[in-house]
Protein backbone atom coordinates (compact mmCIF):
# COMPACT_ATOMS: atom_id res chain seq x y z
CA UNK A 1 0.00 0.00 0.00
CA UNK A 2 3.20 2.29 0.21
CA UNK A 3 4.29 2.13 -2.96
CA UNK A 4 1.17 2.94 -4.70
CA UNK A 5 0.89 5.95 -2.13
CA UNK A 6 4.60 6.86 -3.07
CA UNK A 7 4.07 6.73 -6.71
CA UNK A 8 0.66 8.98 -6.83
CA UNK A 9 2.56 12.11 -5.30
CA UNK A 10 4.88 12.43 -8.48
CA UNK A 11 4.23 15.38 -10.82
CA UNK A 12 3.23 13.52 -13.94
CA UNK A 13 3.43 16.04 -17.22
CA UNK A 14 2.77 15.04 -21.18
CA UNK A 15 5.29 17.41 -22.95
CA UNK A 16 4.17 15.88 -26.29
CA UNK A 17 2.00 14.03 -28.53
CA UNK A 18 3.00 12.93 -31.97
CA UNK A 19 1.59 11.02 -34.33
CA UNK A 20 4.21 8.74 -36.21
CA UNK A 21 4.56 6.74 -39.28
CA UNK A 22 6.32 3.55 -40.45
CA UNK A 23 6.04 2.93 -44.49
CA UNK A 24 5.21 -0.70 -44.75
CA UNK A 25 4.21 -2.71 -48.49
CA UNK A 26 0.77 -1.89 -48.22
CA UNK A 27 1.36 2.11 -47.05
CA UNK A 28 1.73 3.76 -43.85
CA UNK A 29 0.94 2.67 -40.33
CA UNK A 30 -0.20 5.01 -37.80
CA UNK A 31 1.01 5.10 -34.10
CA UNK A 32 1.52 7.69 -31.17
CA UNK A 33 4.82 8.76 -29.72
CA UNK A 34 4.47 9.94 -25.99
CA UNK A 35 6.88 12.58 -24.11
CA UNK A 36 6.39 12.72 -20.43
CA UNK A 37 8.37 14.06 -17.97
CA UNK A 38 7.65 12.70 -14.03
CA UNK A 39 9.39 14.71 -10.69
CA UNK A 40 8.60 14.37 -6.98
CA UNK A 41 9.28 18.48 -6.85
CA UNK A 42 12.24 18.18 -4.88
CA UNK A 43 14.85 17.41 -7.53
CA UNK A 44 13.75 13.65 -8.83
CA UNK A 45 12.86 13.59 -12.33
CA UNK A 46 12.80 11.23 -14.81
CA UNK A 47 12.04 11.15 -18.79
CA UNK A 48 10.15 8.30 -20.76
CA UNK A 49 9.34 7.76 -24.18
CA UNK A 50 6.11 5.89 -25.26
CA UNK A 51 4.75 4.21 -28.60
CA UNK A 52 2.00 2.42 -28.92
CA UNK A 53 -0.91 2.47 -31.78
CA UNK A 54 -3.63 4.60 -28.88
CA UNK A 55 -2.53 7.45 -27.25
CA UNK A 56 -3.56 6.28 -23.46
CA UNK A 57 -1.24 3.05 -24.00
CA UNK A 58 1.90 5.07 -25.13
CA UNK A 59 0.93 7.24 -22.32
CA UNK A 60 1.10 4.48 -20.03
CA UNK A 61 4.03 3.16 -21.39
CA UNK A 62 5.90 6.76 -21.20
CA UNK A 63 4.69 6.90 -17.63
CA UNK A 64 6.51 3.61 -16.58
CA UNK A 65 9.39 4.25 -18.56
CA UNK A 66 9.58 7.65 -16.77
CA UNK A 67 9.29 5.91 -13.71
CA UNK A 68 11.96 3.82 -14.12
CA UNK A 69 14.75 6.48 -15.46
CA UNK A 70 14.20 8.58 -12.52
CA UNK A 71 17.41 10.63 -11.32
CA UNK A 72 18.24 13.02 -8.80
CA UNK A 73 19.59 16.25 -9.56
CA UNK A 74 21.43 19.15 -7.77
CA UNK A 75 19.42 21.78 -6.73
CA UNK A 76 20.25 24.83 -4.08
CA UNK A 77 17.09 25.84 -2.83
CA UNK A 78 14.81 27.06 -5.51
CA UNK A 79 16.85 27.29 -8.17
CA UNK A 80 20.30 25.74 -9.74
CA UNK A 81 24.05 26.45 -8.66
CA UNK A 82 25.34 27.80 -11.87
CA UNK A 83 24.59 28.60 -15.45
CA UNK A 84 24.80 25.34 -17.58
CA UNK A 85 24.45 24.67 -21.38
CA UNK A 86 22.62 21.56 -22.14
CA UNK A 87 22.97 19.67 -25.79
CA UNK A 88 21.63 17.15 -27.68
CA UNK A 89 21.66 16.89 -31.24
CA UNK A 90 20.90 20.44 -33.21
CA UNK A 91 19.23 21.23 -29.65
CA UNK A 92 20.84 23.64 -26.91
CA UNK A 93 19.24 24.66 -23.82
CA UNK A 94 20.81 27.22 -21.65
CA UNK A 95 20.17 27.23 -18.11
CA UNK A 96 20.89 30.33 -15.41
CA UNK A 97 20.06 30.54 -11.71
CA UNK A 98 17.77 33.61 -11.03
CA UNK A 99 16.79 35.04 -7.38
CA UNK A 100 14.26 34.49 -5.29
CA UNK A 101 10.94 35.58 -6.49
CA UNK A 102 11.68 35.56 -10.33
CA UNK A 103 9.69 32.38 -11.67
CA UNK A 104 10.44 30.33 -14.17
CA UNK A 105 11.28 31.98 -17.19
CA UNK A 106 10.53 28.77 -19.91
CA UNK A 107 8.55 27.28 -22.41
CA UNK A 108 7.56 24.40 -23.23
CA UNK A 109 9.43 20.94 -22.51
CA UNK A 110 11.90 23.06 -20.65
CA UNK A 111 9.72 24.43 -18.41
CA UNK A 112 7.37 20.95 -18.09
CA UNK A 113 11.10 19.50 -16.78
CA UNK A 114 12.50 22.36 -14.60
CA UNK A 115 8.72 22.54 -12.79
CA UNK A 116 8.44 18.88 -12.83
CA UNK A 117 12.20 18.60 -10.89
CA UNK A 118 11.19 21.46 -8.47
CA UNK A 119 12.64 24.64 -9.89
CA UNK A 120 10.69 27.35 -8.94
CA UNK A 121 13.44 30.64 -9.78
CA UNK A 122 15.43 30.00 -13.39
CA UNK A 123 16.10 31.92 -16.21
CA UNK A 124 16.56 29.65 -19.56
CA UNK A 125 16.77 30.24 -23.79
CA UNK A 126 16.52 27.31 -26.00
CA UNK A 127 18.97 27.93 -28.51
CA UNK A 128 19.10 26.06 -32.05
CA UNK A 129 16.56 22.94 -32.96
CA UNK A 130 13.29 23.42 -31.67
CA UNK A 131 12.08 19.28 -31.73
CA UNK A 132 11.08 18.77 -28.39
CA UNK A 133 12.17 15.88 -27.73
CA UNK A 134 15.78 16.97 -28.42
CA UNK A 135 15.03 19.75 -26.38
CA UNK A 136 13.65 18.07 -23.18
CA UNK A 137 17.11 15.60 -23.09
CA UNK A 138 19.48 18.73 -24.14
CA UNK A 139 17.47 20.32 -20.56
CA UNK A 140 18.35 16.63 -19.01
CA UNK A 141 21.63 16.66 -20.07
CA UNK A 142 22.27 20.65 -18.79
CA UNK A 143 20.57 19.36 -14.99
CA UNK A 144 22.88 16.04 -15.31
CA UNK A 145 25.98 18.77 -15.41
CA UNK A 146 24.89 20.70 -12.48
CA UNK A 147 27.19 20.48 -8.98
CA UNK A 148 26.86 21.44 -5.35
CA UNK A 149 28.33 24.25 -4.40
CA UNK A 150 30.92 21.97 -2.48
CA UNK A 151 31.48 20.09 -5.76
CA UNK A 152 31.64 23.05 -7.34
CA UNK A 153 34.33 24.57 -4.63
CA UNK A 154 36.68 21.41 -4.62
CA UNK A 155 36.46 21.26 -8.32
CA UNK A 156 37.71 24.53 -9.04
CA UNK A 157 40.40 24.78 -5.69
CA UNK A 158 38.75 27.45 -3.77
CA UNK A 159 36.69 28.14 -0.79
CA UNK A 160 33.11 27.43 -1.02
CA UNK A 161 32.09 31.33 -0.21
CA UNK A 162 33.51 32.17 -3.58
CA UNK A 163 31.69 30.04 -5.61
CA UNK A 164 28.16 30.81 -4.00
CA UNK A 165 25.50 32.68 -6.38
CA UNK A 166 26.04 36.56 -6.34
CA UNK A 167 23.18 36.89 -4.77
CA UNK A 168 24.16 35.32 -1.62
CA UNK A 169 27.16 36.64 -1.44
CA UNK A 170 28.25 39.00 1.18
CA UNK A 171 29.83 41.98 -0.01
CA UNK A 172 32.41 43.98 1.94
CA UNK A 173 32.30 47.88 0.95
Amino acid sequence: MSDYQNENQFDERVVDIARVAKVVKGGRRFSFRVVMVIGDNAGRVGLGIGKANSVPDAIRKASDKARKDMRRMNLHGTTISHEVIGKQSGARVLLKPASAGTGVIAGGGVRAVLEAVGVHDILTKSLGSQNILNVVRATFNALDQLMSPKEQAAFRGKPIEQVKPYWERETHG
